[in-house]
């Protein structure tokens, strides 16, 4: 069968390794395909592997044998989930197997911030050495409040860490998941989001790319933060209005940032509504690469290959994610 894997920059070696030794036709696309050139090799594709790239309504219809789209990662934004119901292609992705390792990467970004450990490489790799002056005063994590947008399995994970592991004081909001669940956790329940973002030294986004969450993360939000505050995102860009968020930082509402995803990928030094930042000391900018481990990869390749073969020899697809947007698809199996 004919498979086609978008976001080839991002290797999977494994994964197409063994699809073409069981005889498979894999064609690799870069990131950044122009829609009309994917259409063009879709077009008699059994089956889709994408990551970042848009998968839109004209993309489905223009692949008559498609069965699948399968996405190697978490973030379901890019796929126009509606047209592939319409057609009837399963749309699946992996959820869980970097829940660990984002939430380790949204904690490094959290602590490197903390203890100022960027800028002050940057002067000891400039002048040989530092001497402690207020430039480089750090904070600690301990006793601090450490704000959880989202309270899923990576906003639990980072909950766990800072409360039980840096003992931090940990208030979360979450619209979906009671107060009772998240007190079992050691975690304290926010009614609003304003509430948690007014109290916390650190905010930290765990919670999916949606209608309702675009732009989440406003002007109005930003302003609602302490002005030496720091914002940790490793979500999806979008949850953030980053022009405003540029602005914070250049006006000081907030006292820093860590960032490892934009709405527009990749980045830029120039000519990028986030490039202002590159020059800031408190803001400290990763190439969407939190998910990047060798544990995590084998994770992922391992799954993506089970969906695959399950979609290739036509058997029940195993939907592990709880999105709404992925329920109900006929030949699916819920676990």
């Amino acid at each position: 069968m004919k498979i086609i894997r978008t976001d080839a920059e991002l290797q999977t070696p494994i994964t197409d390794a063994t699809l073409r030794s069981a005889g498979h036709e894999l064609v690799t696309l870069p990131d950044g395909i122009d829609e009309d050139s994917l259409i063009a090799a879709i077009a008699d594709a059994d089956l889709l592997l994408m990551c970042y790239t848009p998968i839109t309504a004209r993309v489905i219809d223009a692949a008559p044998k498609l069965r699948g789209i399968v996405k190697y990662g978490v973030g379901l934004d890019a796929i126009n989930i509606p047209a592939a119901k319409a057609r009837g292609v399963t749309v699946v992705n992996i959820p869980e197997y970097a829940e660990e390792t984002v939430a380790e990467g949204a904690f490094a970004l959290m602590i490197a911030l903390a203890k100022r450990l960027i800028p002050l490489d940057r002067e000891m790799r400039a002048a040989g050495w530092a001497w402690p002056e207020p430039a480089w005063l750090g904070s600690d994590i301990a006793g601090k409040t450490i704000g959880i947008v989202g309270f899923g399995k990576i906003g639990r994970s980072m909950a766990r860490m800072c409360g039980k592991g840096f003992r931090a004081d940990v208030v979360a909001y979450s619209p979906h998941t009671p107060a009772s669940e998240m007190a079992a956790e050691g975690v304290r329940h926010a009614e609003t989001l304003h509430a948690l973002l007014a109290q916390s030294d650190v905010v930290s986004i765990h919670c999916v790319l949606n209608d309702n969450t675009h732009h989440l993360i406003g002007e109005p939000e930003l302003r609602a933060m302490q002005s030496h505050a720091h914002l940790i995102n490793v979500s999806r860009g979008a949850i953030v209005d980053e022009a405003a968020l540029v602005l914070a930082l250049q006006e000081g509402w907030i006292g820093g940032a860590g960032l490892d995803v934009f709405s527009e990928e990749p980045l830029r030094r120039a000519g990028h509504m986030i490039s202002p930042l590159y020059d800031m000391d408190n803001v400290i900018l990763s190439p969407h690469l939190t998910f990047y481990t060798a544990e995590a990869m084998e994770r992922l390749e391992n799954e993506t290959l089970e969906r695959c073969n399950e979609l290739l020899d036509a058997k029940p697809v195993t939907i592990k994610s709880r999105d709404p947007r992925l329920q109900g698809q006929p030949g699916a199996r819920y676990p």
